[in-house]
C-alpha cells in the first residue's frame, strides 16, 4: 500500500484554476509554502537562493481524465495525459521548479508557483547541477 503525507500547503493569491497560468514561467505569482512542524528538521538547510522542485498534490484535479487537448486548444488532437502537463490525471502530482526568495521559520516564499491556494505539498527536492552535489 502506498501512502503520501502532506508536509505543507501553498498560500497563494491564485484561488481558482481559471486564474492560474499553465506553467510557472507564464506569469505565476510569488507564493508562500507553509510547512508542518513535523518536518522542521527536513527543512533546516533550505535557504534563500536555493532552487527547488516542489511536489504537490492537485487536490482539485479530475482523476478520471486520461486524454486532453493540450493547453485546452481544441485544434490540437486529444493526447494522453502522460504526454502532457495537465493537472487532471489519474495521480495528480504537480512538479514546480521554484526559487526561494525568503524564509521565515516554517514559511518559505518562492517565485513562480502556479499552484492554487491550499494545494497540499508532499515533498521538496533540490534542483541538482552535478549529481554529486548532494
Amino acid at each position: 500500500m502506498m501512502q503520501l503525507h502532506q508536509v505543507g500547503r501553498v498560500e497563494s493569491p491564485l484561488r481558482n484554476r481559471d486564474d492560474a497560468p499553465r506553467q510557472g514561467d507564464e506569469g505565476a505569482p510569488t507564493a508562500w509554502v507553509v510547512f508542518d512542524e513535523s518536518v522542521r528538521d527536513a527543512l533546516g538547510d533550505v535557504a534563500v537562493g536555493d532552487e527547488l522542485i516542489l511536489i504537490t498534490w492537485f487536490d482539485r484535479a479530475d482523476r478520471d481524465v486520461q486524454t486532453v487537448h493540450p493547453r485546452n486548444d481544441l485544434t490540437r488532437p486529444p493526447t494522453g495525459v502522460f504526454s502532457t502537463r495537465s493537472p487532471d490525471r489519474p495521480n495528480p502530482v504537480g512538479l514546480h521548479r521554484v526559487s526561494v526568495i525568503a524564509r521565515d521559520g516554517l514559511r518559505v516564499q518562492v517565485s513562480h508557483l502556479e499552484a492554487l491556494d491550499g494545494t497540499p505539498v508532499v515533498d521538496v527536492k533540490p534542483v541538482l547541477g552535478d549529481v554529486d552535489d548532494r
